[in-house]
């Protein structure tokens, strides 16, 4: 018999938690946190309480999970970062999605990156250290730009 392994309180740092993660149930977690700030939007919600969603949504371990992914798992994973590191083990990852907290951050200047493309001129981006957990929670927001958005 296998037996099951349920993650429950802090996660531990080892990558073999990274291969456990069930991805729809973390997609279907950020994915509700949105709606709630699209609802909150629509309705006229004041703005703390749309600000309030918005941290609850950038502060959850999903979204932070969601983030290391989506980085480390698409066609540019193997591109270094402006910290110049990155993630390819399970740990790596984990490990990544853990350390993406705010306390002692302190941002750092935008500086240009050169990302060496195949026969053809350099790909220029402007790079922050931060920018994996990016904007998941302002996604919904942009709701108030159009009355006629259903999200």
């Amino acid at each position: 018999m296998t037996e099951v392994v349920k993650l429950t309180g802090a996660t531990s740092i080892s990558g073999q938690h990274w291969k456990a993660i069930n991805w729809q149930k973390v997609k279907a977690e950020v994915k509700r946190l949105q709606m709630r700030i699209a609802k909150a939007v629509r309705e006229g919600k004041s703005a703390n309480t749309i600000k309030a969603l918005q941290w609850i949504l950038s502060h959850s371990f999903s979204a932070k999970l969601l983030a290391v992914r989506r980085v480390t798992e698409n066609k540019g994973a193997k591109t270094p970062g402006v910290d110049g590191k990155i993630w390819n083990t399970p740990a790596q990852k984990m490990k990544g999605a853990l350390t993406l907290i705010r306390k002692g951050y302190k941002a750092l200047p935008l500086r240009r990156v050169l990302i060496p493309k195949k026969e053809r001129q350099e790909k220029t981006t402007w790079d922050t250290d931060n920018q994996r957990q990016g904007n998941a929670g302002a996604i919904p927001v942009d709701l108030r730009a159009d009355s006629r958005n259903n999200g």
